[in-house]
């Protein structure tokens, strides 16, 4: 007989930026787990405010269940976003109800409470409240040496106050949130993000002589002002090397980040520096799979799945060493790590890959063995599943 703990549990995944969606890490992220459990015979179901977005939507990928909703066109929008979230997690309740309910660290703030007439062990609602920490504001806000914003900041510390449950892509981030936001000594389970090994496997075809390539978005964080800065000692050494960069833009006090950077690129380095802009997720693997080297010097990140990508493809990967750089990649091992805000440490790190075939292809195995054994959606899918059962059974 299966047990109450055994039959399929309905998931909600809180999440905003579900693709086609404009998105980011979370929604790739919500979007390979969501249909994974949906294989393995779970229901779930995503729902999220998407700026930008006129009409609700209810759409069917995989078996997921997606729930677009418009945003508030008129001000204050906050108390409209909480009020149309939690009729519309009334209405999934009451088609099947939900055991959890999964945002990320703002996720909570403005669903919950009052959402459901069903009474569970925990309180109010029956289902249990799940803050996956992928990287928030405060986080980043230290990150990037800025203050954090006021409201933005006591949403996050609102919605980790109303979790029953707190996990985190990695253990620098779950870390560091709980030294920003003063969680004490909360139980905080570290699940790293995951990276689809089969999408993401070695091509068959040899990779284009000296092309570094990077992937993300064109935003300071994301080091992408120090590979450019790299980039001409790079090219004295290394006659053949170019650098594609595959990206959306992103605008600031200064205006388009890319016109920023092509501004600073050397006039006789701009035959090599190629900007793609922001390539389909379904075709990125093609273009990663071109280059000989991926380098992602970002100053700091949650948990990268750029890197874990690249890695499942078999790629040498120069990234970070900082934040959770050394949970990813074992330095020498399974790629290269390098200080991010120094550009002669990025480019030594590029030189070295780009002149030594046999090293980049035992990193590059390496990081393929790692991927798999470690980073695997078919791995990381069965920890979610246990963890989640685990957290049924409690009853929070």
């Amino acid at each position: 007989m299966t047990r109450e703990t055994d039959r399929p549990l309905h998931v909600v995944y809180l999440c905003g930026e579900y693709p086609p969606a404009p998105h980011g890490g979370i929604g790739t992220f919500t979007r390979m787990l969501a249909r994974r459990l949906v294989a393995a015979g779970q229901r779930v179901t995503v729902l999220g405010i998407e700026a930008g977005r006129e009409h609700d939507a209810r759409e069917d990928d995989e078996g997921v269940v997606v729930r677009r909703l418009a945003a508030a066109r008129t001000r204050p929008r906050i108390p409209q976003h909480a009020l149309r979230l939690r009729r519309a997690l009334r209405e999934i309740d009451a088609e099947r109800p939900i055991d959890l309910i999964e945002g990320a660290e703002n996720g909570h703030a403005l669903a919950l409470p009052g959402s459901s007439t069903r009474s569970g062990p925990g309180g109010d609602e029956p289902w249990s409240r799940v803050v996956r920490m992928h990287g928030g504001h405060r986080f980043f806000a230290e990150a990037e040496e800025r203050d954090p914003a006021l409201l933005r900041s006591w949403l996050e510390r609102r919605s980790l106050r109303r979790a029953d449950r707190l996990c985190a892509v990695s253990h620098y981030v779950a870390e560091r949130t709980r030294a920003l936001l003063d969680l004490g000594g909360r139980p905080i389970e570290v699940i790293p993000n995951p990276v689809d090994v089969e999408r993401f496997r070695p091509s068959e075809r040899p990779p284009v002589a000296g092309r570094v390539a990077f992937a993300g978005a064109l935003v300071e964080k994301k080091g992408i002002r120090q590979l450019i800065q790299a980039a001409p000692r790079v090219a004295r050494e290394i006659p053949d090397f170019h650098l594609v960069i595959c990206g959306r833009d992103t605008r600031d006090r200064r205006g388009s980040f890319r016109a920023l950077l092509e501004a600073e690129t050397p006039e006789p380095l701009r035959e090599r520096v190629e900007f793609r802009g922001a390539v389909p997720h379904d075709e990125i693997a093609t273009v990663l799979a071109s280059a000989e080297v991926l380098a992602y010097p970002s100053h700091m990140e949650a948990m990268p799945l750029a890197w874990l990508e690249g890695m499942a493809l078999a790629k040498p990967v120069l990234a970070s060493s900082t934040g959770p750089g050394p949970e990813v990649i074992e330095h020498e091992v399974s790629g290269l790590l390098c200080d991010p805000r120094d550009p002669t440490a990025i480019a030594d790190g590029l030189i070295r890959l780009l002149r030594d075939a046999p090293l980049r292809q035992r990193l590059g195995e390496a990081a393929r063995r790692r991927a798999v054994e470690h980073f695997s959606i078919e791995v990381l899918a069965e920890r979610n599943l246990a963890y989640y059962r685990e957290i049924a059974r409690a009853g929070h």
